[in-house]
């Protein structure tokens, strides 16, 4: 059986999900951490379940996903994974802390870059990797056929979808990815967004207004 846990961290009300299977394995996925007590937070929750973190994920990288990317990397001795297309957000994240008022620690340079098709296995679990942009020209959405479940970071939302008037983002191309790769999945898939609550496809389809 695979679990998800949602943490709201930050003062942008980031989800930050950890993802676990069975056998204590688990993901930790877009880390918001901003403080000392978030960090706790997370780690009580690790420490509580006995979870043994052997991955860090990135839907993508802008400040609000990232914030706690320099703990965790630390603390896990992980290092970010995250598509090639959002390194210039890992990159600029001092200037990006700097325009918001935040205190932040650089994110580490990602490992390895994610690609459209990749196939990631937590235990026996399989999670397609699906190139999603528009918010962020490196968005990617983590979905799971099996457990008919997507972590869309900030491409989805219930009731609503992602900025697309940040930098390098772009309002066409986010609806197609909306439209040509995250509906077709099926109405029973549910829907981790990056904030709020989670949703479903099929909600989405029939009342965000944003894909009438």
């Amino acid at each position: 059986m695979l679990h998800l846990q949602a943490f709201t961290f930050n003062p942008f009300q980031e989800n930050t999900y950890v993802l676990y299977n069975e056998a204590k394995e688990a993901w930790i996925i877009d880390p918001g951490m901003f403080n000392t007590h978030e960090q706790m937070e997370l780690d009580g929750f690790i420490t509580a379940n006995g979870l043994t973190p052997i991955r860090l994920l990135l839907t993508h990288a802008h400040i609000d996903h990232i914030l706690g990317a320099a703990y965790v990397s630390e603390k896990y001795n992980l290092l970010p994974e995250v598509h090639e297309a959002d390194l210039f957000f890992v990159n600029r994240m001092p200037e990006s802390a700097r325009m918001y008022g935040v205190p932040a620690e650089a994110c580490p340079q990602p490992k390895a870059f994610i690609q459209e098709k990749d196939v990631y296995q937590l235990g026996p679990h399989a999670f397609v990797c699906i190139h999603t942009p528009g918010h962020s020209p490196g968005s990617i959405s983590f979905y799971c056929k099996e457990e008919q479940l997507l972590i869309s970071g900030d491409v989805l939302f219930q009731g609503s979808i992602g900025r697309s008037d940040l930098p390098m983002g772009d309002h066409t191309t986010l609806i197609n990815s909306i439209v040509t790769k995250l509906l077709p999945l099926g109405d029973d898939v549910k829907v981790y967004s990056g904030h709020g609550p989670a949703t479903t496809i099929g909600h989405e389809r029939l009342s965000n207004p944003f894909l009438s």
